[in-house]
């Protein structure tokens, strides 16, 4: 295989031991690069292959998200004949974008795996939405990557300055760019955040323009890019699958359909970093277990009557809590009938082997 070419992909030392763990005959690493209809393509040292994921790994998992995802690192039989290949095995993931997918069921949606830096890119044709923001930061602090916030479109900003600094408010210690695929300021402020072997991911919501990000940054036209619509001011998803493009300049980018929903998968720690100037608040509070709602002594809520703390932030931050403890209420639920339904497959599987034994 050609170590140089994997190194371009984002290949390391620690991905050598990592690999000779479950290293087989025959099997090489890869680079998951695009997946649909649970087909992929993989990226190796020797080429582009389509592959499939062995029976084993679907056994086992107990989600979608176990499956491979984009920006996986894949232990792969190769099939030397031109037909599909297997995927034997997952690396472990350094960095996962996850969120609860649509519809009522609590199910971890992976968007992208082993990401350094996530772009959360949004347009400047229409108000800064920092409430989106908030959100946002929240999937891509827990994701384990750098985010960056990236206001597209300046060239059609009323006030780039107002706008950035409007953004700033909320992104707190993360970086804000403000650039333009036509003209100043222009994208190469983003150059930087690639380098070789280093992952950048596109994230934002429809018509924000992160394809013609991606197109500008690697010098091509990788992908479709779509007018948008002038009576809503609302994209087309012109990107319909999650994908790497490899910058011959070095680093890889992997762009996503925008997103109409971005509902929150296990926050954790990532809320309070968001909201960090209210967690620093909480901290004259009363009560030490205050959630800042309806307890007295409360020094966010007197912080908000003072006008100290914006009303809509304050407003973002209780319906975001409340959010992350329905998941957290429909996870544990959802935990406790899948333990239920082992138990009972258990109970069964051992009833039926007395029954032989008795024969």
């Amino acid at each position: 295989m050609a170590h140089a070419d994997l190194v371009a992909l984002g290949w390391t030392a620690d991905r050598d031991s990592e690999f000779a763990a479950i290293a087989e005959a025959d099997v090489v690493p890869g680079r998951v690069s695009l997946e649909h209809n649970h087909v992929y393509r993989v990226l190796t040292g020797e080429g582009e292959r389509l592959a499939e994921t062995a029976g084993r790994i679907k056994y086992l998992a107990s989600g979608r998200n176990e499956l491979p995802a984009v920006g996986d690192w894949v232990a792969v039989r190769l099939d030397q004949q031109g037909g599909r290949s297997v995927i034997r095995a997952i690396l472990p993931r350094r960095s996962v974008f996850s969120r609860r997918a649509a519809g009522r069921e609590t199910i971890e949606q992976v968007l992208a795996a082993n990401v350094d830096t996530v772009l959360i890119v949004f347009g400047l044709d229409k108000p800064v939405n920092t409430r989106a923001i908030e959100r946002y930061l929240i999937v891509a602090r827990r994701s384990g990557a750098a985010p960056v916030i990236v206001l597209n479109k300046a060239d059609l900003a009323e006030d780039v300055g107002e706008s950035v600094a409007e953004a700033t408010v909320v992104a707190g210690d993360v970086p804000v760019h403000a650039v333009s695929t036509r003209g100043a300021p222009g994208v190469s402020r983003l150059v930087p955040f690639l380098a070789l072997g280093r992952t950048v991911a596109l994230l934002g919501p429809s018509g924000a323009g992160k394809s013609s990000i991606v197109n500008v940054l690697v010098e091509r036209e990788a992908l479709p890019t779509g007018e948008v619509r002038e009576w809503d001011a609302r994209g087309r998803h012109t990107s319909v699958h999650r994908q790497i493009v490899v910058r011959e300049a070095g680093g890889l980018i992997i762009d996503t359909p925008g997103l109409r929903e971005l509902q929150l998968w296990d926050a954790g720690e990532s809320f309070g970093d968001t909201f960090s100037d209210i967690a620093s608040l909480g901290d004259a509070c009363r009560f030490r277990d205050c959630r800042h709602d309806r307890e007295p002594g409360c020094a966010v809520k007197a912080a908000v009557d003072a006008g100290t703390l914006d009303a809509g932030r304050y407003e973002s931050y209780l319906k975001l809590q409340r959010e992350q403890a329905a998941f957290e209420k429909n996870r544990d639920e959802r935990a406790a009938i899948e333990s239920k339904r082992k138990a009972r497959l258990g109970s069964k599987a051992i009833k039926a082997f007395q029954k032989q034994r008795g024969r």
